[in-house]
C-alpha cells in the first residue's frame, strides 16, 4: 500500500504507528477504493458511520498523518510540576 503524503512519513518515523492506527489507514484505504462499505468499515474500527465518514474525508484530503493524534508525543497538560512528586513522596516518608 503506497501513502499518498510525505508528511504521513516523517510523522511515522518520529512518533511510530500503533496497531490501531495502522488498521484505520488499511480499512479506510479499501473504503477510498470502493473494496469495502463504510457500514462495514465503521463495524470493524468500531465507530459510527458518522465518525468513519468524517476519517475518510480527513484520510482522503490529508492522508495518514491525519489519523495520528495530535497530542501524541506532547506532555500532558495535566501532569505535575518537576519535583512536586519527589518532595510529596519525602513529605509521607518523615515522620
Amino acid at each position: 500500500m503506497s501513502l499518498p503524503h510525505p508528511e504521513f512519513r516523517v510523522r511515522e518515523a518520529e512518533i511510530g504507528l500503533g496497531d490501531d492506527e495502522r488498521t484505520r489507514i488499511e480499512v479506510l484505504s479499501e473504503v477510498l477504493a470502493r473494496r469495502r462499505t463504510e457500514i462495514s468499515a465503521a463495524a470493524i474500527l468500531g465507530l459510527s458511520t458518522r465518525q468513519t465518514r468524517r476519517l475518510r474525508a480527513a484520510y482522503r484530503d490529508g492522508g495518514g498523518g491525519v489519523l495520528i493524534h495530535k497530542a501524541r508525543g506532547r506532555a500532558s497538560n495535566n501532569q505535575l510540576i518537576p519535583g512536586i512528586r519527589e518532595y510529596v513522596i519525602e513529605l509521607l516518608r518523615s515522620p
